[in-house]
């Protein structure tokens, strides 16, 4: 009777703490995105390490040495990246929501703020992004419990992680070294619309087209840059139609650029300008170019400032079409901010801060239009830039701001006795809500990033689909693809930017000593009760005896 009694209190026991447990080994597979890591120029950026063998803790844990630190977005701070790099912890896992508008605004700004301070450093600590899914929130969940438990004794803290604590282990399953990768091309489209005379002035409008962030998998870039290269193929479609009729065809060259490389130094303007100076035989580059306005971030606030190397000098083309940006802004939407912004160029920086830059340093006037006053914005370059913040309508009134200004400048439609409130582009000429909206879905639907455009299939299809947009409108299109030289790369790439991870759920081997320990005390009891039965029964059968007297 003994016996069965003890067997029966052991297994309820062993039961009651496999209930509250997880099972002893299982695993899950899922694919997280590695942090950028590149080469420009001499300069090394992200994280230069991928393979990671270590269990998930929560970055509240008091001790993260040789462990894998899970964090949601509202978790990622500088500080707190800074620490588990002091800790010498294994990586850093960033889980990123699937729907990035659920996001607490004063979170995303703190997260983008971080993510553009952390890509400045290099470190050996990998880091990963991936998608939350429901096994990756409960991981996230169980070891966030496990680290709210320090505040408890030190006796429940042991007794709990012996018995009920579940310990997960992050694999990266591919050990192999990580290899640069030189041989990425950088491809930049070119197209005119040619004015009524033979040498008319040229004016270039310009946006780079890639995008930039913590993960370049994960890079989306709406409002840098798609915003602003959905705005320059408007301005294509809107000016052929003026272009095509020879009694509305202005004295002035279009010329439209959509570059490669803008987030890496705007590398990709870079080689364009030296291919049709240095190297083509004739270009619209070489003879009078007006300016060259460039687009960057556009799809969202209520301000527009224009970035300039040097103020502009009065009676010059540049300082014409700012008088009538101003004006049509005056008069249209008055609740908008224009400024203007001097920067000049520091020649001992290796890199430049906006795309009019590169134009700059070839003795060609331009600047820059954006919502942005500082071009150090963590805006310019963040996973969370996707549609979700983009204002739709502020995207397409600084379309309409820039093309009425542009027509206005071209035609002199001022000096003509204009009245200052007119609109060239109405009707079938305005900008279109169902083209923007198409656009800026279809250059979100993939990561943008750069050295992923010449790699996959489907991100060569939203090059080939922006040249045949440029083939609709435009004449003389051009693609120009520039490969680097290998024995002296301007930018370096590496691979494993993607991998494949393993979450193992075990329970500590703590878990199997305690297991252990129950095992051996049952087969002693049931040894003991054995041994010492004709005791034992003599002594339970007094005591029955007295209980019924």
């Amino acid at each position: 009777m003994l016996q069965s009694t003890a067997a029966i209190a052991l297994l309820l026991c062993v039961q009651s703490l496999h209930g509250s447990a997880l099972p002893a080994v299982s695993s899950y597979e899922f694919t997280a995105y590695r942090m950028q890591q590149y080469n420009l120029g001499q300069h090394k950026y992200g994280c230069r390490g991928a393979i990671v063998v270590a269990e998930a803790r929560s970055a509240e844990e008091p001790s993260l040495t040789r462990r894998c630190v899970i964090m949601k977005v509202e978790d990622f701070t500088t500080e707190k990246y800074s620490e588990a790099q002091r800790q010498n912890a294994a990586a850093i896992l960033i889980l990123l929501p699937q729907n990035i508008s659920s996001i607490p605004h004063n979170a995303v700004e703190s997260f983008m703020v971080s993510e553009s301070e952390t890509l400045l450093k290099e470190t050996l600590m990998p880091v990963y992004v991936a998608p939350e899914d429901e096994q990756l929130l409960c991981m996230y969940e169980e070891v966030k419990q496990a680290a709210a438990t320090r505040t408890s004794s030190i006796f429940v803290r042991v007794l709990r992680s012996m018995v009920t604590a579940t310990a997960f282990q992050i694999l990266v399953i591919n050990n192999a070294p990580i290899k640069a990768t030189t041989d990425n091309a950088i491809i930049t489209l070119e197209g005119v619309l040619l004015g009524a005379v033979e040498d008319a002035p040229t004016i270039v409008i310009a946006a780079h087209y890639d995008s930039y962030g913590l993960a370049p998998w994960l890079s989306y870039g709406a409002d840098s840059n798609a915003g602003g290269v959905t705005i320059l193929i408007e301005l294509a479609r809107l000016f052929q139609k003026l272009y095509s009729s020879p009694r509305t065809r202005p004295q002035f060259n279009l010329m439209f650029s959509l570059t490669g490389g803008g987030k890496y130094n705007f590398l990709g303007t870079k080689r364009w300008i030296e291919e049709n100076l240095d190297h083509a035989e004739s270009s619209l580059l070489h003879d009078n170019v007006a300016f060259v306005l460039c687009l960057d971030t556009l799809a969202n606030g209520d301000e527009l400032y224009m970035h300039v190397s040097r103020p502009p000098k009065p009676d010059t083309p540049m300082q014409s079409f700012i008088q009538q940006l101003e004006e049509v802004v005056s008069s249209r939407f008055p609740w908008v901010k224009v400024g203007l912004v001097h920067k000049k160029i520091n020649l001992v920086e290796s890199t430049v801060a906006w795309e009019h830059e590169r134009y700059s340093l070839r003795r060609i006037l331009g600047f820059t239009l954006s919502h942005l006053e500082d071009p150090k914005s963590e805006l310019r370059g963040s996973m969370l830039d996707t549609m979700s913040k983009v204002d739709f309508r502020k995207l397409k009134r600084n379309g309409i701001i820039i093309a009425e200004a542009l027509a206005r400048y071209m035609y002199n439609l001022s000096d003509k006795g204009s009245p200052k409130d007119v609109q060239v582009f109405k009707g079938q000429l305005d900008i279109q809500d169902s083209r923007i909206s198409s656009l800026m879905s279809f250059l979100t639907s993939v990561p943008r990033a750069t050295q992923l455009l010449d790699k996959e299939p489907s991100h060569i299809l939203l090059v080939n689909s922006l040249e045949h947009e440029f083939k609709r409108y435009l004449q003389q299109v051009h693609r120009h693809t520039f490969r680097q030289d290998k024995r002296d790369p301007d930018i370096t790439f590496f691979d494993q930017m993607s991998q494949p991870i393993v979450m193992y759920r075990v329970k500590p081997a703590a878990f199997d000593l305690f297991l252990g320990g129950c095992i051996a005390a049952y087969l002693g009891i049931v040894y003991y009760a054995i041994q010492n039965f004709g005791f034992l029964y003599t002594k339970l059968k007094a005591a029955v005896k007295t209980k019924h007297h």
